[in-house]
């Protein structure tokens, strides 16, 4: 199981841990997605950032 994480929000205005988040996610563009691995720790790392990416479960 995989998931991809799309940017739906830009990082302009949000603290620069969130901004370090995004990095970590491979995004830094509105539009831009990644497909992750499906550990806790990415699944962290998206809850740090709810509100500026949307995520989809694939196989």
């Amino acid at each position: 199981m995989a998931l991809k994480v799309t940017q739906i929000r830009s990082s302009i205005g949000t603290k620069p841990k969130q901004r370090g988040t995004l990095r970590a996610l491979g995004l830094g563009r509105i539009g831009k997605s990644h497909v992750l691995p499906d550990k806790p720790e990415i699944r962290g790392m998206i809850n740090t950032v709810p509100h500026l990416v949307d995520v989809e479960e694939v196989s």
